[in-house]
């Protein structure tokens, strides 16, 4: 079981966490963190209850640059569930050029695939960097051959005794030693219109290549470079295939989460001329056997979606969540409006999250040995600059911080090697000099801003 959910943080701790990198949004945040902590409350059911407690879908409605993709993104990494991030509209309609929506699926089994590698790299780190210190040190030390007498065994463990202690001090990197490159692998998994039983001749036909060349190339690396090259062989050599697969399989059927963004492009209003739509209904009706249940063929065998959180979220400003098909409505209950940003709201993303906008800039000049400053009064500035550019063209949301810091910080940011060893103060009057003109002026805030 914590295999599966590694960690049973209550609702208060998750969006505790959530608070560290997304400001406001306490409804949206409420919302998903009961959502996960449901999934670890049915893994504790009896498996006949645990059978007909059905994942409660989750639809978040909210203008871009608000958060939605953030919170769902921040979640899925600090829980270390598989996670992907998919955008309705690249979907069509089966018979149609495009992406299937079954892709999604296996894009998140091989996301998963990768976490649950990773996770048992991390549980046998021992184990692997005892495998690449033996095989280096046999490569430098090489063991002595059957039959030879106890005084020369006893010697060789000696000997090897010391080339350990010099291994594990760092005395032996510098030397060269002849190691054997991985064989090259062919990425199937990002071919994701592929049919599954197409994928599966493929990588039967890569294996059969690969069992031919066998040997990959050999090459004079140093010891330093072998720890890294041998890495990857170690875990080939330790971990069984097959037992990952079914690791990993476990972990999206009873953890997965699927984000699917702009769901609103997929949505057609109940004016609309076009309700035929291939790649908007048709993809819809697609969709609904994913999220309601259904077996998808992957890499990694085959994946019931039954249990797997479906977070939807949209815009809507064309459309209404009504606009969808009444069979997609019913499968995400759970609805969310996020807020829109105003000026409070984009100064503290500015300055409270655990790596805000301004630590970035201050970090990233201080690799130039340029202290950047920033006066309270232009952290204000900046905010209501970007709440006025949000108003007067497009609400892009946070993400105008973003195009008006670039605007403050590029002169700075661009003749850093004359500001090396200074400290650069941002303050009002600077802010107001980049930016009061074409705030003021509405066709260059809507092309430039």
């Amino acid at each position: 079981m914590s295999n599966v959910i590694p960690t049973n943080l209550t609702p208060k701790e998750i969006v505790s966490f959530l608070d560290k990198y997304v400001i406001g949004q306490t409804n949206a945040k409420k919302t998903i963190a009961v959502a996960l902590r449901n999934r670890y409350r049915r893994l504790q059911l009896s498996e006949e209850l645990q059978k007909d407690v059905m994942p409660k879908n989750i639809l978040m409605i909210g203008s871009t640059g608000v958060g939605k993709t953030e919170i769902a993104r921040r979640l899925s990494t600090m829980m270390r569930l598989p996670f992907v991030k998919v955008e309705a509209s690249k979907f069509t309609e089966v018979g149609f050029v495009g992406r299937d929506v079954e892709s999604m699926i296996r894009d998140l089994s091989a996301h998963a695939l990768n976490l649950v590698r990773e996770e048992q790299n991390e549980l046998n780190q021992e184990k692997i960097e005892a495998y690449i210190e033996n095989k280096i040190i046999e490569k430098l030390l090489p063991p002595l051959p059957a039959g030879a007498s106890e005084q020369k065994q006893a010697d060789y463990e000696v000997s090897f005794a010391k080339m350990q202690e010099k291994f594990e001090k760092g005395d032996l990197d510098h030397l060269t030693i002849e190691v054997e490159l991985p064989a090259p692998t062919i990425d199937i998994s990002s071919s994701s219109n592929i049919p599954p039983e197409m994928a599966n001749v493929q990588e039967s036909i890569i294996k059969v290549i690969g069992g031919l060349n066998k040997k990959g190339k050999k090459k004079e690396v140093t010891v330093k470079e072998a720890k890294f090259i041998l890495a990857h062989e170690a875990s080939a050599e330790l971990f069984d295939e097959e037992k990952l697969k079914d690791l990993a399989l476990k972990k999206i059927e009873e953890g997965g989460i699927v984000f699917i963004d702009e769901i609103d492009k997929i949505a057609v209003p109940a004016n609309s001329t076009s309700r035929q739509d291939p790649s908007k209904e048709g993809v819809q009706r697609d969709l609904l056997p994913i999220v309601e249940g259904s077996n998808v063929q992957t890499r990694i065998g085959m994946v019931k979606t039954d249990h797997i959180l479906f977070i939807s979220a949209g815009a809507f400003h064309l459309s209404k969540p009504s606009d969808l098909i009444p069979e997609l409505q019913g499968r995400f209950p759970l609805r969310v409006e996020l807020d829109s940003l105003d000026e409070e709201a984009l100064y503290r993303i500015l300055t409270e999250p655990k790596n805000s906008l301004i630590k970035q800039y201050v970090a990233l000049l201080g690799v130039e040995k340029v202290e950047l400053e920033f006066h309270e009064e232009a952290l204000r500035a900046i905010a209501k600059y970007s709440a006025t550019a949000n108003e007067k063209t497009e609400d892009i949301g946070a993400r105008r911080l973003h195009t008006i810091m670039e605007r403050i910080i590029e002169d700075i940011s661009f003749n850093a090697d004359e500001h090396a060893g200074q400290k650069v103060v941002i303050d009002k009057a600077l802010i107001e000099e980049k930016l009061e003109k074409l705030v003021d002026n509405e066709d260059t805030t809507r092309y430039i801003l």
